[in-house]
């Protein structure tokens, strides 16, 4: 912080600069997060039982929009005002600008996604990539096409349902462990939603760091592009031996429209439109070059809007329970308990501050197996000890967005690993020792945070 320089006897409770802060004005309360605490529970509790009975994506049989409504009871039951007025500062904290912008470019974002796959964009994107790979860069080539086209979609789900099939056949043909070609294909999926334009998680680093995206995107790729590299490098020694793989008939055409909005975000167009453009040119290749209809057009982009209701309905109510928690000061003391943490590690700065954020979302997102979620949680407290320790909302956006996809990428009971566990039929937690990249990024960012020069 400036002008505070910690030692192992000063302790950080309410420093003269957090307590500017309206959040911090309010009495710091442990009691206040306990609604999360009781989210987490449900979730993370209801997966693990289910997990024990042997049932098939047991993590998600609860739907994470509802587990979080007892944790809003529970919020409502703790606030120390009128029950009018709680609800009242529930339906504020969803309405916030950041949650509704947040919402709508979910929806333009799995319309998108939808179109795009109706017409065989997915299709003809992989099998663009198989072709130009030569069969001894196979492993590394299906890393690449997989964070290739999790850049373009933004979802890394997308990705694995896109390419493990794909994939999968691959490994047979060649003789590659299956093992491994998981492992690369969730690595792909990893680094391309991490530094999509498009992705949620960069939605919600961004819209709550208050940052461009693109400006994100530059300070990722400091650290996501070394990992890649180094992890290309692994794969490539892992596919050593292996035999031609078989493709289909180049169709260009199909794959124009990824990287039509590729280029859109990348040159800094406002995301609404990029989103819109990219349906719509989508729409007008299917048209053009195969049987497509106004009428599948339309139930396409509905159903894209289905495929986000999860993640939309949980970031509304996400918005509301933090409401709630700030006011009531679970929030502040979520925030000194990290800031104390991080200075008796002697963490001081920029420095202290960037370990705090890292290891904020990374906890929270071990808890939530969800990303995005992880994300929508620690974004207050990031982005008030971005502005305490002086620390660039691009940096506190990126430090967000990466550890909470590096947990993400490590966790057996994550949408990732289960969705590719199912199509590749082994346990997912024998995927995670094949997560290299998310492993090596974990380092390469861990050193970034450690070693970089403090300004």
């Amino acid at each position: 912080m400036a002008g505070y320089t910690p030692t192992d006897n000063a302790p950080i409770l309410l420093l003269p600069q957090l307590t500017q802060h309206p959040r911090l004005m309010t009495t710091a309360r442990a009691a206040a997060i306990s609604p999360l605490l009781l989210f987490i529970l449900l979730f993370v509790g209801t997966g693990a039982y289910f997990n024990y009975l042997g049932v098939e994506f047991a993590f998600y049989q609860l739907p994470a929009p509802v587990a979080i409504i007892p944790a809003i009871m529970l919020a409502i039951f703790l606030a120390k005002e009128p029950l009018n007025d709680a609800i009242e500062r529930l339906m504020r904290g969803i309405g916030q600008p950041t949650v509704v912008a947040m919402c709508l470019i979910y929806l333009l974002a799995g319309a998108f996604a939808s179109v795009a796959t109706s017409m065989g964009a997915v299709d003809a994107t992989v099998n663009l990539g198989v072709t130009l790979i030569p069969s001894s860069l196979i492993l590394p080539g299906v890393f690449i096409v997989s964070g290739i086209i999790a850049t373009a979609m933004g979802t890394s789900m997308g990705t694995i349902g896109a390419v493990a099939p794909v994939a999968l056949a691959l490994a047979q043909a060649t003789g590659i462990d299956p093992i491994w070609m998981a492992g690369s294909v969730l690595s792909g999926a990893i680094f391309g939603d991490n530094l999509s334009i498009i992705s949620d998680t960069t939605i919600a680093a961004t819209r709550t760091q208050g940052c461009e995206m693109r400006d994100k995107f530059k300070e990722n790729v400091k650290m996501a592009l070394p990992a890649a590299l180094i992890a290309a490098i692994v794969f490539y020694l892992l596919a050593s031996g292996s035999e031609q793989a078989p493709t289909e008939p180049l169709d260009i055409i199909k794959t124009l429209p990824y990287f039509a909005i590729l280029i859109m975000a990348l040159m800094g167009i406002n995301v609404f439109v990029v989103l819109t453009c990219g349906t719509l040119f989508a729409a007008a290749v299917a048209f053009a070059t195969i049987d497509y209809s106004m009428l599948q057009w339309s139930k396409d982009i509905y159903k894209g809007f289905t495929n986000m209701q999860e993640i939309f309905l949980l970031s509304m109510l996400i918005g509301g329970l933090g409401a709630l928690m700030q006011h009531q000061g679970g929030l502040a003391f979520v925030e000194q308990s990290v800031l104390k943490m991080t200075s008796k590690l002697g963490a001081a700065g920029k420095r202290g501050g960037e370990l705090a954020i890292a290891g904020l979302v990374a906890l929270t997102n071990l808890c939530t197996a969800n990303n995005t979620v992880a994300i929508l949680v620690a974004s207050d407290v990031a982005k008030h000890i971005a502005n305490d320790r002086e620390i660039t909302p691009r940096r506190s956006a990126s430090l967000l967005d990466i550890f909470s996809c590096i947990v993400q990428g490590l966790i057996p009971w994550g949408a990732q690993m289960l969705l590719l566990g199912s199509i590749f039929a082994i346990s997912p937690i024998s995927i995670v020792g094949v997560s290299i990249y998310p492993m090596i990024l974990a380092i390469v960012a861990t050193l970034f945070v450690v070693l970089r020069k403090q300004a």
